[in-house]
């Protein structure tokens, strides 16, 4: 809605998406800016730009309130079909497969089983349960899946396997500004950069948010006044992974997920170095007025490098972007679980399409990539079938 359409900004579409004027940050967000420019930073209008980096504005899909999701802007535009039926209260129990060929699905809807039958499957689950269906229906490690007695259909070791996430960590700040009268955004402005001796670009990004969202965490008390804000840091490139597991052979019993934040020292060294960054943030004139004090981490729990470190593995969380668990790559991956169409290697008309097939997690929320994902194999299907 800023941009307008150039090389790289869309003009139209389904889905709206915009960036904060200067004059509609909170208080909080712009002293943000304005603080991390005077350490060093650069001011990046627009940081969907190739080479953009610093303190930016972050593009969102929240317009007057209301976040776009795809279901109220490419699903309504579609409702209507007489070829498209929606279920609500659907789970589907299993992928149904014959001589390595999927040909429908086993769902449950208000308790009752049924089957539906089709040319080609798409499997749209999500990093966490796309592959817990996969393995559900027999494709997935042939020893985990032989302890829960599941006929393998396909022996496939990556399926649940390269568990990518951000990694994240907040310290929380109490200020001196009124609680807001209305809803406010919970984000509005990010900073990215490169970590010392990294080589990979932008890897770290730091943005306060409101403690109104679903990135709080759990270790955020549920009284935490709307005076109160966080500076968060996001680890865009982590190094590590994790795993995801069956904890049962009921579909209805979620998947073991073991993400393995910070085992890697390489990890840890990133996120100490940004909490530094974050203290010297919260200590810059441009926050003078606006914080009243750290609520945590206490000042006694991070004077030292090793007590830093171990208060982020202590507090860090998930930032919500878990992908990677059926990833993409070549035939000759014996890690791969799909090919560049989304294809799963040896079931044929089985597809998975989520943040599921990306290798590894991109350096950005997952919500704009994952739309792309869908539309380019949709369009690989519709050129296929014209």
């Amino acid at each position: 809605l800023n941009y307008g359409s150039d090389d790289f900004h869309g003009g139209d579409g389904p889905l709206p998406v915009k960036v904060y004027d200067r004059t509609e940050l909170l208080d909080i967000n712009s002293a943000f800016i304005d603080a991390c420019v005077s350490l060093g930073f650069p001011y990046c209008e627009d940081y969907n730009l190739p080479d953009s980096t610093g303190a930016s504005p972050m593009t969102v899909n929240n317009i007057d309130g209301i976040r776009m999701s795809t279901a109220i802007t490419y699903l309504e535009m579609a409702r209507h079909r007489l070829n498209l039926t929606i279920r609500g209260d659907s789970f589907v129990k299993k992928i149904l497969i014959k001589d390595f060929k999927a040909y429908g699905v086993e769902v449950e809807t208000s308790g009752e089983l049924f089957k539906i039958y089709g040319n080609e499957i798409l499997l749209c689950g999500g990093a966490i349960n796309s592959p817990q269906l996969l393995m559900l229906s027999g494709i997935g490690p042939k020893d985990h899946l032989s302890e829960f007695g599941i006929e393998v259909k396909k022996d496939a070791p990556g399926v649940g396997q390269n568990l990518r996430d951000h990694p994240i960590a907040f310290l929380l700040f109490d200020s001196n500004l009124d609680n807001p009268t209305g809803p406010v955004p919970h984000t509005q402005v990010i900073t990215r950069y490169t970590s010392t001796d990294s080589s990979l670009r932008n890897d770290v990004s730091i943005q306060p948010l409101k403690m109104n969202s679903e990135h709080v965490p759990a270790y955020i008390p549920v009284d935490v006044d709307d005076t109160c804000f966080g500076l968060g840091v996001v680890l865009q490139k982590a190094l590590g992974s994790g795993e995801l597991t069956l904890q049962s052979d009921d579909f209805k019993v979620h998947p073991i997920l073991n993400y393995r934040y910070l085992e890697l020292e390489e990890d840890v060294k990133r996120m100490r170095e940004a909490v530094k960054l974050i203290l010297k943030i919260a200590e810059t004139k441009e926050y003078k007025n606006i914080i009243k004090e750290r609520i945590f981490p206490k000042s006694e729990d991070i004077e030292t490098d090793e007590e830093i470190d171990v208060w982020i593995k202590s507090v860090v969380c998930s930032a919500h972007h878990s992908s990677g668990t059926c990833k993409m790559g070549p035939v000759d991956d014996e890690m791969a679980v799909v090919n560049n169409q989304g294809e799963v290697y040896g079931i044929s008309s089985l597809k998975v399409i989520d943040a599921s097939i990306m290798p590894d997690v991109v350096s950005a929320n997952t919500n704009a990539n994952v739309i792309m994902i869908a539309e380019k194999l949709a369009d690989s299907i519709l050129n296929r079938e014209n």
